[in-house]
C-alpha cells in the first residue's frame, strides 16, 4: 500500500513539474544605435536569441516595423539554453533625420509571445555634416509588457500605461485595437503636443478564462518610426473559490 502511495505521489509532482515546462526568450542586448548613417547606406547588426526555459523555443515570425528592415534568425528551434543569431539590416535610402525602428520575434514563450528589439540612427545626406531639422512626432510608452500576476477567474482589472510625445512634431493617435473582446483599451487623448504625457487605460476581464492567459493591445499612430506599437498583457488565472 505504502508503495503504491508513493508512485501516486511521484506521479502527482511530475505532472506539476510538467505544467511548469514552458521556453523562455531572452537578449543581453535589445536595443542598438547605428549613430550617423549617410542616406542611402545600408546597415546591419546582431542581436542575440537565448532560451532561458525549459522546453524548446519555437520562433514562428520575425516582423519589423517597416519595409526598410529586415531581420532573419540562424536558427528557429532552440533547446533550453541553446542561442542563436538575429541579423538585423537598415537600408537608409529615401530618408532623412532621426529613425527608430522596431523588431517584433514571436515565439511560444507564454509569457512573453512578442518579443522587441529596436535600433536608432540619424540618417544625413551625403553632403550633409549636421541632420537636418524634421519635426516629426515619436510615441514613447512608459511599458510594453504588463504582467497582472494571479488573478482569480471573474475579476475585471486594468492598468494604465502612460504615454509621452518626445517628438517634435504634434502626435496623433489614430486607432487602438485589442486581440479579444475581453480587453478594452481608452487613450486619455488622442492629441499630444511635443513633451505632452497622456496615458492608455486597459482593461481585462477574465470570465470564463483559466491558467496562462496573454492578450495584446495595439496602438496605432502617426509617428513615422514606430506606427504600430504593441503592449502585451499576461496573467495567471485561478479558478474561482466555492
Amino acid at each position: 500500500m505504502k508503495k503504491i502511495y508513493f508512485l501516486l505521489l511521484l506521479f502527482s509532482f511530475g505532472n506539476i513539474a510538467a505544467q511548469f515546462n514552458a521556453p523562455k526568450i531572452s537578449a543581453k542586448k535589445t536595443f542598438h544605435d547605428f549613430g550617423t548613417v549617410v542616406e542611402g547606406q545600408v546597415v546591419n547588426t546582431i542581436f542575440e536569441i537565448k532560451n532561458d526555459g525549459t522546453a524548446n523555443l519555437i520562433i514562428n515570425n520575425v516582423q519589423a516595423s517597416c519595409g526598410c528592415t529586415a531581420a532573419q534568425p540562424d536558427k528557429k528551434e532552440l533547446k533550453p539554453g541553446e542561442k542563436t543569431s538575429l541579423k538585423v539590416e537598415f537600408n537608409s535610402a529615401g530618408r532623412l533625420g532621426p529613425q527608430e525602428k522596431y523588431v517584433y520575434v514571436m515565439t511560444n514563450d507564454p509569457k512573453t509571445p512578442d518579443f522587441r528589439f529596436n535600433f536608432t540612427c540619424v540618417v544625413v545626406q551625403k553632403n550633409e555634416s549636421k541632420p537636418a531639422e524634421v519635426k516629426i512626432p515619436k510615441l514613447k510608452l512608459d511599458k510594453n509588457q504588463y504582467d497582472f500576476g494571479n488573478v482569480e477567474e471573474g475579476k475585471l482589472v486594468e492598468v494604465k500605461i502612460g504615454l509621452k510625445n518626445t517628438g517634435k512634431g504634434v502626435l496623433e493617435i489614430q486607432d487602438v485595437k485589442t486581440s479579444c473582446g475581453c480587453t478594452a483599451a481608452l487613450v486619455s487623448s488622442k492629441k499630444l503636443n511635443p513633451g505632452q504625457n497622456g496615458n492608455i487605460r486597459i482593461e481585462l476581464d477574465t470570465a470564463n478564462r483559466e491558467g496562462i492567459f496573454t492578450r495584446t493591445v495595439t496602438i496605432y499612430s502617426n509617428d513615422p518610426n514606430g506606427p504600430n506599437q504593441v503592449i502585451t498583457l499576461t496573467a495567471n488565472i485561478l479558478k474561482r473559490k466555492a
